[in-house]
């Protein structure tokens, strides 16, 4: 099938609304995919100050405010207005890429229709329960999204770790790997400023250990506290330097030192600058499918020592690129920190690796892998409907 006789309805439950690595793949591959001649129509909920414009064309789709996290937004129908509008738009293939009510519903009518679904998986949803002291549910959880995926004709991990674990959860056979690209103009170690990091009150010979991303508890910020303390106590000099925001400031403010350099959400040329400005990417998260973040350190020139978890094991080599750490020996984490501090020539050896695996994730290489997805499951589903007639799978 050519590109231009694609025409793919994506349901998203953040498209644009908070800024995020997941989303903000999802919109270069909806850029990638109309600049092919496919024709895009995008399901998400609307708010009235997104976070970026949208790539595409949008639909709303009802939501409500997470409890506690209003931030966030959970879709809980496709209504008749989408709902008409998805049977206007017409599409050949359907693409989920979160397991919520609505994408729920969005597959039920793939399956009426007899149109194949593909599902990508961005987060380890739930890796998050342990953060909120719901540990037990995890079970009841997995089912549930092992039904959603088994239902769907193919699903996508980002790296070959995650893959593994949603083949072990027996979440589905059919996996293919769509990875992530950087933008290497944006993420580099040109971007590196002294000034700025004077004008932070950031000495020249400190070494600075950066965090960036959502501040929310299931980032890790407790292990990331708990491993500035460790590296404290084992008198590692080092300023920490906290890049973004999020609803758990004032708890991340209140667990790291005082030194600590909150600069808020940096965006575009200012984000590359206040990550390369840094020396050491610390990543404790356990939570990541990829971890957008980590190859935008690497990018960027900084060894990253991260938790040994899904995302970070595909994208870190141990003691080339940066150290890779089990995610609950907190005193390794110090251990780690105090080798980069007493040895500046293994940081610049570990970030120069880095620097090096950045140059091998072209965007576009990248999602032409979904192009050939969505042709060879639309093959499959034409073929099998050929032999076993219009009806072959159930709704």
């Amino acid at each position: 099938m050519k590109p231009e006789e694609l025409r793919i309805a994506l349901f998203s439950g953040n498209y644009n609304y908070v800024r995020d690595g997941a989303n903000q793949a999802l919109n270069r591959l909806v850029e990638y995919l109309l600049r092919q001649g496919a024709s895009v129509r995008v399901y998400s909920p609307v708010v009235e100050h997104p976070a970026f414009p949208p790539t595409g064309d949008l639909v709303n789709v009802p939501s409500v405010a997470i409890p506690g996290r209003e931030e966030y937004r959970i879709p809980i129908a496709l209504n008749g207005e989408a709902l008409a509008d998805l049977e206007a738009f017409a599409p050949n293939i359907v693409h989920v890429a979160s397991p919520d009510v609505v994408a729920h519903r969005a597959v039920s009518w793939a399956r009426r229709k007899q149109i194949p679904v593909v599902a990508s998986v961005h987060t380890r949803f739930e890796t998050y329960l342990q953060y909120y002291h719901l540990g037990l549910l995890e079970p009841a959880l997995r089912a549930l999204l092992r039904r959603f995926y088994r239902r769907c004709d193919a699903i996508v991990a980002p790296v070959d770790s995650t893959a593994a674990v949603l083949r072990a959860q027996r979440m589905h056979r059919d996996i293919t790997i769509w990875s992530r690209g950087v933008d290497r103009d944006q993420f580099n170690p040109a971007r590196r400023d002294m000034e700025w990091r004077r004008s932070h009150g950031i000495g020249d010979g400190e070494m600075v250990v950066a965090f960036l991303g959502r501040i929310v508890m299931e980032k890790g910020l407790d292990v990331f506290s708990d491993a500035i303390a460790a590296a404290e106590r084992m008198q590692v000099p080092l300023r920490v330097l906290v890049i973004g925001d999020g609803p758990a400031r004032p708890w991340f403010e209140e667990h790291l030192p005082k030194s600590a350099v909150f600069v808020g959400s940096q965006t575009g040329t200012d984000l590359g600058r206040a990550l390369a400005s840094a020396d050491v990417f610390l990543n404790p998260s356990i939570t990541e499918a990829f971890g957008n973040v980590t190859q935008e350190a690497l990018s960027s020139g900084l060894p990253v020592i991260a938790a040994a978890a899904t995302g970070a094991t595909s994208l870190v080599q141990d003691g080339v690129s940066g150290t890779l750490v089990d995610p609950m020996e907190i005193d390794q984490y110090g251990a780690a920190l105090k080798r980069y501090a007493e040895d500046p020539a293994l940081r610049a050896r570990h970030g120069a690796a880095g620097i090096e695996f950045a140059r091998t994730r072209d965007w576009d290489n990248i999602n032409s892998v979904m192009l050939k997805l969505y042709d060879r499951v639309i093959e499959r589903r034409q073929r099998l409907q050929a032999s076993f007639g219009p009806r072959w799978l159930p709704s």
